[in-house]
């Protein structure tokens, strides 16, 4: 997650893409929760890869959130990109054992469990256009057979969703180091692919894995789509605070509204998610993200993503607002 989510501009001026909320919680805490619904056993630790200028306000966050589902939570650093394989080796001290690697701007449901001896899995999507993922091959018995980065020409349908499961992490670190070690790039970077095909090229067997659904979180758009999803899988019970503040409104569910913010004369829903300490006010807002301490006033909002300490008020718009911007339209 060290990249500096220059497709989620202005959002990302301010807060690493990772921490943009999704219902209520960070992408990345979303990401880790997920993640421990399906391991098997307990998770010894999680290791965060980031650039050093997030700040140690942000790594205080992200320890937290490793600690919130029983695990240690460590910190490594990409401060150049180098490519996918460059930035998992930056956490070369975390890659042994039963291992889990996850890129931070993807969220998935899935219903399976990772037990012992599960075998190294891939998970993947049918997706229309590959071209612009990582794919997979597979032979007659569902076997992987090649990686292929960002094909050029049609290899396959089968997209990598940056999810992984390895038995044995030592295994990928030896390959990763490898490539660096030899400057073997594709496209101009390291690529996990690259070192993923090396592996099994060795007789190490990978399968792919299927999930019931892939949410990307790549940009605006996707993003607050993703939010909409992730409101229909919530419990009624997380999804308006007990100290949330509603007058002469009307909520269209699902929505979010956290502790502390404030919903006045207003028609919210659906799909919408508001911050602590947001206020809400003579307005219409649907599909949207609303983050902390924003307003939204004598508005008409749909699609939209409104940072934290933002502010709108006037006439019907689709808007993707910074923290601390002020729009009256």
């Amino acid at each position: 997650m060290a990249g500096l989510g220059k497709r989620m501009r202005p959002h990302t001026l301010t807060v690493p893409k990772p921490l943009i909320p999704i219902a209520g919680k960070p992408i990345v805490q979303r990401l880790v929760e997920d993640i421990a619904k399906v391991c098997g056993e307990s998770i010894e630790e999680v290791n965060f890869i980031i650039h050093s200028s997030f700040g140690k306000e942000v790594e205080k966050r992200l320890k937290a959130i490793a600690e919130s589902v029983g695990a240690k939570g460590l910190i490594s650093y990409q401060d150049t990109p180098l490519g996918t394989a460059h930035a998992i080796l930056c956490a070369a001290e975390s890659l042994n054992g039963n291992l889990v690697v996850a890129f931070a701007d993807t969220l998935f449901k899935a219903n399976f469990k990772l037990a012992k001896g599960h075998p190294n899995t891939i998970w993947v999507q049918k997706v229309e256009d590959p071209k612009p993922f990582g794919v997979v091959k597979l032979d007659a018995n569902n076997q992987i057979v090649e990686f292929v980065e960002k094909p050029e020409t049609f290899v396959s349908d089968l997209a990598i969703i940056g999810i992984y499961y390895f038995q044995d992490g030592e295994n990928l670190k030896n390959e990763l180091q490898y490539l660096l070690d030899n400057d073997i790039k594709d496209k101009g970077e390291y690529q996990l692919t690259n070192a993923l095909e090396n592996m099994k090229n060795k007789g190490i067997a990978f399968v792919p894995g299927q999930v019931d659904e892939w949410l990307d979180c790549g940009n605006k758009n996707s993003t607050v789509a993703t939010n909409e999803r992730y409101l229909t899988y919530l419990p009624e019970k997380e999804l308006v605070g007990t100290n949330a503040s509603i007058e002469n409104s009307v909520l269209i569910a699902p929505v979010y509204i956290a502790d502390g913010a404030v919903i006045k004369n207003s028609v919210v829903g659906p799909y919408v998610s508001v911050g602590k300490g947001s206020v809400v006010e003579n307005s219409i807002v649907a599909s949207t993200i609303i983050q902390e301490n924003a307003k939204v006033k004598e508005a008409n909002v749909k699609n939209s993503m409104v940072g934290n300490f933002a502010e709108v008020k006037g006439k019907a718009a689709d808007l993707s607002l910074g923290d601390f911007n002020v729009i009256h339209i």
